[in-house]
């Protein structure tokens, strides 16, 4: 029993656990610029996986483009140049966070806009429903329903 328990709780620590596919060959040398490629790689999304960082594919495209955010690091790239220079190539959908702007604001904007419809069509019902009484039934409905009933 102990040993089933332990062997669960290993799982679920190793299920916990992010899965980096960062090779050692791939890392720099200095931990300082090392770091700033890896913030900038979790921010840019694998096109091969689609829903994971490039940091965390195994995907061959994935690991060229953390070698491609390395290089610009080490040319004294900024981290939005570097970016920049990833949408310029690739298009915003390289970014697992699109930016804010004119092609993404209904993107950005939807979760709002769905809350709102939803909140005016439960006034609206509401508003009907407690506005109007339920239609009277006709003497036919009713002796109908009488027989029903009885």
């Amino acid at each position: 029993m102990t040993r089933r328990i332990g062997l669960l709780l290993a799982l679920v620590v190793t299920a916990a656990t992010p899965a980096i596919a960062v090779n050692p060959d791939e890392m720099m040398a200095d931990a300082a610029r090392e770091t700033r490629a890896r913030t900038i790689s979790a921010e840019v999304r694998c096109m091969v996986c689609q829903n994971q960082s490039i940091d965390d594919s195994n995907a061959a495209l994935a690991k060229d483009l953390r070698l491609l955010v390395r290089e610009r690091t080490t040319a004294g790239d900024s981290d939005e140049d570097v970016l920049a220079y990833l949408v310029d190539r690739y298009g915003e959908f390289v970014l697992l966070k699109p930016r804010v702007n004119g092609h993404t604001l209904l993107l950005w904007m939807s979760p709002v806009l769905l809350v709102l419809s939803a909140v005016a069509t439960l006034v609206g019902m509401s508003l009907r429903r407690n506005g109007s009484p339920p239609p009277a039934l006709s003497k036919d409905e009713l002796a109908k329903l009488d027989d029903l009933v009885l």
